[in-house]
C-alpha cells in the first residue's frame, strides 16, 4: 500500500507503533553476497572452536595475522592512536583492543562468552563394567540431559604433563576418527522411564561416555577393555590414568555446523550461545583495525559464564579489569581513581544471545516482549530471573542511547526477554561490567533450542549483529 492511498489513521499508525521488520524483506539484493560470505567464516570458527580454549587460540591467530601483538610485548609507555593489542587470560578468555584516537576518555566495550554447555570428564573418569570402558561426566551450564544420550560426540581437551608439556587432544571431529556416545534406553523396555518427568529421564550420574568395548590381548591382565583404552591413549599422547585428574577434557557433539532449511537461511550447530556474538563481536573490531575510531574499543571474549562467570577466566575475574587498566595507564591516567573514572565514562554491549520466539512452545513466552529470527539485532534491558535477580538492569537513558545508534545506522533492532515472569530466567556477564561502573546493555541475537546440542540462528540476525556492533564501537 502507498503512502498516498493510506488513512490517516494508518499512517499515524505507522509513525508510532512499533513493528520491526523481517530482515531478509528490507535488504537490498547487493546485501544477500555480504550475508552468505559473513557466514561462511563463522561456520569455519564454530567447526573449529568447539571449547574456550579451542576459540581463544583461533582468534588469538586471527588478531596476530591483523597486527595485534600481546599488550605485554607492546612498547612501555604511550600506546598511540591505532595500535592494536590483546590479552591472552590463560588460554581461555580474551581481551583486545584497538587504541582511539582519545585514549583514555573511555572505552566502548563489546563482551561475549566463548564456554558452551558441554560434559566434563570427572577427575577420575575411567572405569569397567560390564565388557564396557566408560567415562564418569559431570555436565557443565544448564543443558536437558537426556538431549545429550544417542548422538555422536567428540573428545577435545588438554592434558598437562609434570613437567609443563600440554597435550591438546581432538578425537571424533575428522571423518576418520571414532566418536562417543552416551546409550539410551530401548523404547520397548521403557516403559517406566517414559513415565518420569524430563528433568528425571536422564540422571546426571547416567551421562557416561562409551568408549570402548575390546579388551586387551592379555588373559593374566585386570580390567582388560579399561587397559586396552589406556593403551591406546598412551601409546599415542603418552599420558597415564593419573594425567586425566587434572586434565580438562570436554565432550561435545560431533556433528560440524550446517546450512538449515531448503532456503539454506538458517544455520545449526552447536554453540552458537555464545559464539554467534563472539564472531562479529570479534570481526566488528577487526574492521577498526585500519581505521581507529574516536574511542577505543575492545573485544572480550569471557569464560565461565554458563556457570556463573567465576574462576579466574570469568568475568567476575581481575582479568577484564586488569586489560583496561593497563589501557588507562598506558594513556597516561594510571592509578585506581583514574581507571575508576574511565570506566565510568566507558560503555558496553553485553554481547549474549535471547530465547528465539518458538510457537511449538509459545505458552512460555511473553510475545509481545520477545525476539524472533529474522528480525535483526535484540536489545534486552535486563534478564534476571523472577523479581529481576541477578541483572544490571540497563537505564533508561544509555538503552535510548543505543537504540538510536541502531536507528541512525538504519540497523534492524527489536525487543527481547527470556520469557513470560516467573517462567524462568538467565543471567549474562552485564552484571559484572556494570558492578565496574560502566553503562551496560545486553545486545545479541535470537536463537531456537538454545542449550542443545544442535541450536538454530538466522544467518542474516548474524550479520545485522556484526552491523550493528560495528556502529557501536564507532558511534558510543
Amino acid at each position: 500500500m502507498s503512502d498516498e492511498s493510506k488513512s490517516a489513521g494508518q499512517k499515524l499508525a505507522d509513525e508510532l507503533f512499533f513493528n520491526p521488520k523481517n530482515c531478509w524483506e528490507t535488504i537490498e539484493a547487493q546485501e544477500e553476497k555480504k550475508i552468505e560470505d559473513f557466514a561462511k567464516p563463522y561456520i569455519d570458527f564454530l567447526n573449529n572452536g568447539k571449547t574456550e580454549r579451542e576459540c581463544v587460540a583461533f582468534a588469538v591467530e586471527l588478531l596476530e595475522k591483523h597486527g595485534f601483538v600481546n599488550i605485554e610485548q607492546a612498547a612501555q609507555g604511550q600506546l598511540k592512536s591505532g595500535a592494536k593489542v590483546y590479552q591472552n587470560i590463560r588460554g581461555k578468555a580474551l581481551v583486545a583492543a584497538v587504541i582511539g584516537k582519545q585514549p583514555g576518555e573511555g572505552f566502548n566495550i563489546i563482551g561475549a562468552h566463548i564456554d558452551s554447555p558441554r560434559l566434563d570428564l570427572k577427575p577420575n573418569p575411567v572405569y569397567e563394567e560390564s565388557g564396557f570402558v566408560l567415562l564418569d561426566t559431570h555436565y557443565y551450564g544448564g543443558v536437558k540431559k537426556y538431549q545429550w544420550t544417542a548422538v555422536p560426540l567428540a573428545m577435545h581437551g588438554v592434558f598437562v604433563k609434570e613437567n609443563g608439556e600440554k597435550i591438546n587432544v581432538k578425537i571424533g571431529e575428522s571423518p576418520d576418527d571414532p566418536v562417543f556416545t552416551i546409550t539410551d534406553l530401548l523404547p520397548h523396555l521403557g516403559k517406566a522411564q517414559m513415565e518420569k518427568k524430563a528433568s528425571e529421564l536422564i540422571e546426571g550420574e547416567a551421562l557416561d561416555i562409551l568408549a570402548g568395548s575390546r579388551p586387551y590381548n592379555d588373559k593374566e591382565a585386570k580390567e582388560k577393555v579399561k587397559l586396552m583404552m589406556l593403551s591406546i591413549l598412551h601409546e599415542k599422547y603418552g599420558i597415564k590414568e593419573k594425567d586425566f585428574a587434572g586434565a580438562e577434557i570436554e565432550f561435545v557433539p560431533a556433528h560440524p555446523a550446517r546450512e538449515v532449511g531448503f532456503d539454506r537461511s538458517m544455520i545449526g550447530a552447536y554453540g552458537h550461545d555464545d559464539r554467534c556474538c563472539a564472531w562479529p563481536a570479534l570481526m566488528a573490531l577487526l574492521s577498526f583495525a585500519t581505521a581507529p575510531g574516536e574511542k577505543t574499543a575492545v573485544c572480550y571474549l569471557s569464560d565461565k559464564e554458563e556457570t556463573g562467570s567465576g574462576g579466574n577466566t570469568g568475568a567476575n575475574s581481575y582479568g577484564f579489569k586488569h586489560f583496561l587498566s593497563q589501557l588507562c595507564a598506558a594513556s597516561g591516567r594510571a592509578g585506581e581513581a583514574e581507571l575508576r573514572a574511565c570506566l565510568a565514562r566507558s560503555s558496553m554491549l553485553s554481547a549474549d544471545v535471547c530465547a528465539a520466539y518458538d510457537p511449538a512452545f509459545s505458552d512460555v513466552f511473553d510475545k509481545k516482549n520477545s525476539s524472533f529470527m529474522g528480525k535483526g539485532l535484540v536489545l534486552t534491558k535486563y534478564n534476571g530471573v523472577g523479581g529481576k535477580y541477578s541483572t544490571s538492569d540497563a537505564n533508561a537513558e544509555f538503552c535510548v542511547k543505543v537504540q538510536g545508534i541502531m536507528d541512525r545506522n538504519n540497523i534492524n533492532w527489536q525487543i527481547g526477554l527470556m520469557g513470560k515472569v516467573d517462567k524462568g530466567g538467565s543471567g549474562t556477564i552485564a552484571l559484572f561490567a556494570a558492578n565496574l561502573g560502566i553503562e551496560v546493555l545486553d545486545c545479541g541475537m535470537a536463537v531456537l533450542s538454545m542449550h542443545s546440542p544442535f541450536e538454530v540462528i538466522s544467518k542474516i540476525d548474524l550479520y545485522t549483529t556484526y552491523k550493528g556492533y560495528t556502529a557501536f564501537f564507532r558511534d558510543a
